[in-house]
């Protein structure tokens, strides 16, 4: 596991708390997250040979999955959680696979121009502040091929969610706190005009809805 040299910024973990990571993996698996994952996988039309990059990959869960299901790609993450990219590494040695597992920024990613085929990110989008966001998306679009695909799945709130604190943050954070401020961005169809914005082509937000915390939209959208 190697970690880059970045300046150094503040994150939100991802179960809002540190001490809460004992928990992550628990929470993956009663939520149904791996369904989610799962059509993530089967999205990306991903093929042998080519150079996947999980950008805040957690403990590992969705890089596991695709090199089950894809023996012959390459599979690079990047989290700045130390302790999640060691349980990440643990978990992906146990079935056999190998990665590259980094320490970083979905904001600043260290990696070449065009030097992935496909980008996911499963449900981290929402942990970044507004502007932070838009500057993921410009490095996923940097890091991607000319035909390079990004995988996205996030939180999807509705107006009256966001409004009355009824949505997926008010469910996960007692509608308080850091985490529902940048639920915001996530109302509606604002994600996908989001990586719009960035210069991708979208396709139709494909939803799916978990056995906790309401509804994810699948964002499959291409360099153009």
């Amino acid at each position: 596991m190697a970690e880059i040299s970045s300046q150094e910024r503040d994150y939100l973990p991802g179960m809002g708390k540190h001490y809460l990571l004992p928990f992550y993996d628990v929470l993956h698996r009663v939520s149904g997250l791996g369904r989610v994952h799962q059509e993530m996988i089967a999205l990306a039309g991903l093929r042998d040979g080519q150079r996947v990059l999980d950008v805040g990959c957690g403990t590992g869960n969705l890089l596991r999955a695709t090199g089950k299901r894809h023996r012959n790609v390459e599979l690079v993450g990047v989290d700045p959680d130390l302790k999640m990219l060691a349980r990440a590494e643990r978990k992906i040695r146990r079935a056999g696979l190998t990665a590259q597992l980094d320490r970083g920024f979905a904001q600043e990613l260290a990696f070449p121009d065009a030097s992935f085929d496909v980008v996911f990110s499963s449900l981290m989008l929402h942990h970044l502040e507004t502007s932070a966001k838009d500057e993921m998306l410009a490095e996923v679009r940097r890091v991607l091929r000319p035909d390079g695909v990004l995988v996205l799945a996030d939180a999807v709130l509705h107006d009256h969610d966001h409004d009355h604190g009824h949505g997926h943050g008010a469910r996960k954070r007692g509608a308080s706190g850091e985490l529902r401020v940048q639920l915001k961005d996530n109302v509606g169809d604002a994600v996908a005009k989001r990586i719009a914005a960035a210069g991708f082509t979208v396709e139709p937000t494909r939803t799916l809805k978990l056995r906790m915390f309401g509804e994810v939209g699948i964002e499959v959208a291409k360099v153009h």
